[in-house]
C-alpha cells in the first residue's frame, strides 16, 4: 500500500508537458507512491504514446481508461476509485512538483500525524520553462478559502475522508477541487500548510493560471460550492461573484432580535467634510442607523463632559431609545472610554466604532457582526476609507518585529496580489477605529490595555485575541469612511513604543502575508 497515491485526469494535454509532469514524479526523492493517470478519451496519438511510455517504464505508473469522454469529475473520480494509497496527491496533466515536495509533506504527515489535509506554496511557469508569480500561501484561514480557492497546489487530501465525503462532485466542474476541499475541511482533523514552493502551475493557453476569465462556467460553480459549504455550517449568508476577481464575496445575516452594542467614544467635535462642516459623532450615529442593516441597536456613546449640549440632543433625536449616554470626565484615554462603554452595554456581541467614520455599505454591521458567532472566530475589522475612497485600513500587518497598516492611500482600484483587497481573510490585527468583537472575548482578554491611553492599545487588543487562539478577520464587504488625516504622522512616544515592544515578541514576518513588502501600484503602506 503506497503512502501517495498521484492522481492525475488527462485530456488533451500537450504530450511533451505531459511526459514532463510524469517525469517530475518519477524523479521525486520520496519513492513511496503510485501514479493514477486517468485517460479521460483524449483522442490523441501523441497522449497515447505518452502514457504507453509511462506504463511500462515504472510499475508504479497505472493508466486507467475511460470508454468515453466524461470531464474532469468523472476522470478525477476514476482515479479516486483507483488509488491504493493512504493520500491523495492532485496533480493536472501539465503541471509540475518540484524536487523533493513528496518528501516535505511526508515530512509534515510524520510532524503531524492527525493531519487529512496540507497544502504548499506554488508558483508559476509559462510555456519557455521561466518561473513567476510565486504565491507564499497564509497558515490555515478558512475564512479566506471560502473567499478563494487559496490553497489550491499542492494539495494532498487523507484517501479515506476523500471517499466519506464522496470524492469529487457532478456539476462543480472548473472548480471541484474548491468544492472537494471545503466539504474535507469542514471535517479535518488538522490542516497543515506547508510553507515552500512545491508546486508550479503551468500558464498555458487557455488556463485560469494565465487568464482568471479563461473558465466563466467555473465561476457559478464556485460560488455555488461555497454557498452549500456555509449552508452545511448553518451559516445565514447569501454569495455572489466579483466579476472582476472572480473571488466570492460572502454577505451574512443575523437574527432580527439579536441585539448588537455600538460602543462609540467622543468628545462631539467637528470637522471639515468635503467642503461641509459637520458634527463626526451626530453622521456616524446616522449612518449607522440608516445604513447598518440591522434595527435592533443599542448605542452607547461615551462622551466628554464638555461635549456640547447641542450634540447630545441631536443624537437623542437621531437614536431615540436605542441611545445609551456615558458621561466620562477623566484626562483622555480611549481604552478606558471603551472599557467603559462595554461595561455599560448590554449586549454580548459588541462593535467598537471611532466617530469620525461614516458607514457607506449596506448590511455592514452582520457583515462585522455575524461572524463573531462562529467557532474559532474572536475579532473582527472594516474595511476603511479615506475621504477620496483610497484604502485607510485593510489589516494590520507585521513585518520588522513592528506593526504596520496594510496598503495604507492605495487606490481602492487596486485590488491587491492575489485579490487581497477584495477577500474576507485571516489577518494578524485590526485598527480600533471599527472592531466586532464578543463580550466573552473581550472578557477574557482583560478588555483594552488602560496603559495605553493613545496609541497601540488595538495592536496590544489583537495581540491578546490571537494569544488566545482565536481568528481575527477582515471584511472586505463592510465599508466605511474613517476621516483621519492621511498626511497627519502620528505622534508616539518613546515610552510607547517600549511597552509594546517590550510585552510582545512580534513577528518579523506577518504569517498572513510573507512576502508583504509595503509597496502596491508604486504607493507606500
Amino acid at each position: 500500500m503506497p503512502f501517495f497515491s498521484i492522481v492525475t485526469p488527462v485530456y488533451r494535454p500537450d504530450p511533451e508537458a505531459l511526459r514532463a509532469t510524469i517525469t517530475c514524479v518519477l524523479g521525486q526523492s520520496l519513492t513511496d507512491w503510485e501514479l493514477v493517470l486517468v485517460d479521460d478519451r483524449s483522442d490523441d496519438a501523441g497522449v497515447g504514446d505518452v502514457l504507453g511510455w509511462a506504463a511500462t517504464t515504472d510499475d508504479r505508473v497505472h493508466v486507467v481508461e475511460r470508454a468515453v469522454n466524461g470531464g474532469i469529475v468523472a476522470a478525477s473520480n476514476d482515479g479516486i476509485e483507483a488509488a491504493t494509497g493512504t493520500f491523495i496527491v492532485l496533480l493536472d496533466h501539465d503541471d509540475l512538483l518540484a524536487e523533493g515536495a513528496l518528501e516535505r509533506v511526508h515530512d509534515a504527515i510524520e510532524q503531524n500525524p492527525d493531519a487529512d489535509y496540507l497544502y504548499t506554496d506554488e508558483d508559476k511557469v509559462d510555456e519557455d520553462g521561466n518561473h513567476y508569480g510565486v504565491f507564499r500561501k497564509p497558515p490555515w484561514s478558512p475564512e479566506r478559502l471560502r473567499g478563494q480557492m487559496y490553497t489550491s497546489h499542492l494539495s494532498v487530501l487523507r484517501t479515506s475522508l476523500v471517499r466519506e465525503v464522496g470524492g469529487f462532485r457532478s456539476g462543480f466542474d472548473g472548480s471541484q477541487d474548491h468544492d472537494l476541499v471545503l466539504r474535507v475541511t469542514e471535517r479535518a482533523r488538522r490542516v497543515v500548510h506547508v510553507p515552500e514552493v512545491l508546486y508550479h502551475w503551468r500558464a498555458s493557453a487557455g488556463s485560469t493560471a494565465a487568464d482568471l476569465h479563461a473558465k466563466p462556467y467555473a465561476d457559478d460553480a464556485r460560488r455555488r460550492a461555497v454557498q452549500e459549504h456555509l449552508e452545511r455550517l448553518g451559516i445565514a449568508a447569501t454569495t455572489e461573484i466579483d466579476p472582476e476577481t472572480t473571488t466570492v464575496r460572502i454577505r451574512r445575516s443575523l437574527d432580527a432580535e439579536q441585539l448588537v452594542s455600538v460602543v462609540i467614544p467622543t468628545r462631539g467635535t467637528g470637522k471639515l467634510i468635503w467642503g461641509e462642516q459637520r458634527v463626526l459623532v451626530v453622521e456616524a450615529v446616522r449612518s449607522l442607523i440608516e445604513r447598518g442593516g440591522h434595527d435592533n441597536l443599542e448605542i452607547v456613546v461615551v462622551h466628554d463632559t464638555d461635549t456640547p449640549p447641542v450634540v447630545l440632543d441631536r443624537l437623542r433625536t437621531l437614536a431615540g431609545d436605542r441611545l445609551v449616554l456615558l458621561a466620562y470626565d477623566r484626562p483622555f484615554n480611549f481604552s478606558e472610554k471603551c472599557n467603559l462603554g462595554v461595561l455599560a452595554a448590554t449586549s454580548d456581541l459588541l462593535l467598537l466604532l471611532n466617530d469620525d467614520t461614516e458607514i457607506v455599505s449596506d448590511n455592514f454591521v452582520p457583515d462585522l457582526v455575524a461572524p463573531l458567532l462562529e467557532d474559532g472566530v474572536g475579532m473582527t475589522g472594516a474595511h476603511l476609507m479615506f475621504a477620496d475612497t483610497s484604502y485607510q485600513h485593510v489589516g494590520l500587518v507585521f513585518q520588522g518585529r513592528w506593526p504596520h497598516h496594510l496598503y495604507r492611500a492605495v487606490p481602492r482600484q487596486s485590488t491587491g496580489p492575489f485579490a487581497i483587497l477584495r477577500l474576507n481573510r485571516e489577518v494578524s490585527g485590526v485598527t480600533g477605529a471599527c472592531i466586532g468583537i464578543s463580550r466573552d472575548v473581550y472578557n477574557d482578554v482583560g478588555g483594552m490595555t488602560e496603559q495605553l491611553p493613545l496609541n497601540f492599545n488595538d495592536v496590544d487588543f489583537c495581540l491578546k485575541v490571537a494569544r488566545c487562539e482565536k481568528r481575527i478577520l477582515w471584511i472586505s464587504t463592510a465599508r466605511a469612511y474613517h476621516f483621519e488625516s492621511q498626511t497627519r504622522e502620528p505622534t508616539v512616544a518613546a515610552w510607547e513604543q517600549e511597552f509594546l515592544r517590550s510585552r510582545w515578541e512580534i513577528p518579523t514576518t506577518d504569517p498572513y502575508l510573507p512576502d508583504y513588502l509595503g509597496r502596491v501600484d508604486g504607493h507606500d503602506s
